[in-house]
């Protein structure tokens, strides 16, 4: 007789966005005529960059080509696109990352997800509120206490660190010492950051109390505050504390097409184990790396065409994410992000909770968003716009959301 991980059981019935995705097709079933609009889920919109495409199509025809043509590549990744991360992203700022210090995978939601493998089940875990669901349901399906608990129907003992208007949603040291503590700035889904000084005060913690900071960084391209660090390890001591992870989703447009990479230092150990040997054993065992094609666009990103046609697509989306703010804030909304981020984090209007804002948002104006209480139980009473879409989708947007 097989047995199933009870522990899917305890978590809740769907993902977010699956159930936003159920909730918005079972309006649009019962209202055919309906035009809806979605600032929901981070996806974006634009088209992948030319220098991307062209790279892409070059590699394909590589492909089609018994000289140049290539099966399994390294799972680690192609050296020349660690060697060119390390050259574009790392070298500029100063940060010393050599490229056998980084691992190419398929986005950052799975590295972030399969990350908490390398850590042992009864391992104390720390948590922005809000925060990413993936970072809580990939430990809860591991084991590990501390999850909303689907069953009991409360949120278990994961150490979460509120992040709150009083706060301006930048967390604060825990009281209790965790083994591994999840960081993501520029914040998703607040679109919150914090300077330099405050992320050198997390990494003198982390050395302190020997945890590690796993550094979610996919949304670093949309920093513009001078403060702001693009890299935990432009901190003194990040090297023996701290794991990068970072995704060519939303800078380049890949949400469709899956790259990111993961950064591990050589100094990270734990006793006399490396946690990039034991990272490089995991993928080895369940990963055969990115396509090549694909490794070949991410090279193009950094090619000068394409920084330049990527800084085009983010300053798009920024624009967007600006009217976003300005517009909310004109209407009476208190709201936050959209600076150095492409989230825009609103307070409910009368105290109303998340989903029946969701619901009066879906069926009044036809437009959607992501609930507050879906990332946390700090975002109660708080709603995710995201500035991914269209110029046009969004000015509509809004303009419905004035008439309500």
């Amino acid at each position: 007789m097989f047995f199933i991980n009870n522990n899917f059981q305890r978590l809740p019935g769907n993902y977010l966005f699956s159930t936003i995705a159920k909730k918005v097709n079972e309006y649009k079933e019962a209202n055919p005529d309906k035009s809806i609009i979605s600032l929901g889920i981070g996806d974006v919109t634009r088209p992948l960059p030319p220098a991307v495409i062209k790279a892409l199509h070059d590699a394909v025809d590589e492909m089609a080509d018994a000289s140049t043509f290539r099966g399994y590549g390294p799972e680690q990744g192609y050296l020349f696109l660690r060697e060119t991360i390390v050259k574009e992203d790392y070298a500029p700022k100063g940060v010393d990352i050599s490229a056998d210090e980084i691992y190419v995978g398929d986005g950052a939601k799975s590295d972030s997800g399969n990350i908490q493998e390398l850590f042992y089940k009864d391992a104390k875990i720390a948590v922005t509120d809000p925060v990413y669901p993936v970072y809580v349901d990939s430990n809860a399906i591991a084991g590990r206490a501390g999850f909303f608990d689907a069953i009991e129907e409360k949120w278990n003992d994961l150490i979460y660190m509120p992040c709150t208007e009083e706060n301006c949603f930048a967390p604060q040291l825990p009281g209790e010492k965790p083994d591994v503590i999840y960081l993501c700035f520029p914040n998703n889904p607040t679109g919150s950051t914090i300077p330099k000084s405050e992320l050198q005060e997390w990494v003198d913690y982390a050395n302190t109390i020997g945890a590690l900071i796993i550094y979610d960084a996919a949304y670093e391209a949309y920093i513009s505050s001078d403060n702001v660090a693009h890299s935990i390890f432009e901190c003194e001591g990040a090297r023996t504390c701290a794991i990068e992870i970072r995704s060519f989703s939303k800078n380049a447009g890949f949400t469709g097409t899956r790259l990111g990479f993961t950064v591990i230092p050589r100094e990270l150990e734990f006793g006399h184990v490396k946690l990039g040997d034991l990272w490089a054993r995991r993928q080895g065992t369940k990963f055969n790396g990115a396509p090549y094609i694909i490794q070949r666009a991410g090279e193009a990103v950094y090619s000068e065409e394409g920084k330049a046609q990527v800084k085009e697509l983010v300053s798009y989306y920024m624009e967007n994410a600006k009217l976003i703010r300005e517009t909310l804030e004109s209407m009476g909304y208190t709201v936050s992000g959209g600076i150095d981020a492409p989230y825009i984090w609103m307070k409910t209007p009368e105290d109303m909770e998340s989903w029946e804002f969701f619901d009066k948002l879906l069926t009044e104006a036809n437009v959607v968003g992501t609930p507050g209480s879906g990332f946390g139980p700090s975002g109660e009473g708080y709603f995710r716009l995201t500035a991914f879409g269209t110029h046009e989708n969004t000015k509509e947007a809004l303009e419905r959301i004035k008439k309500l």
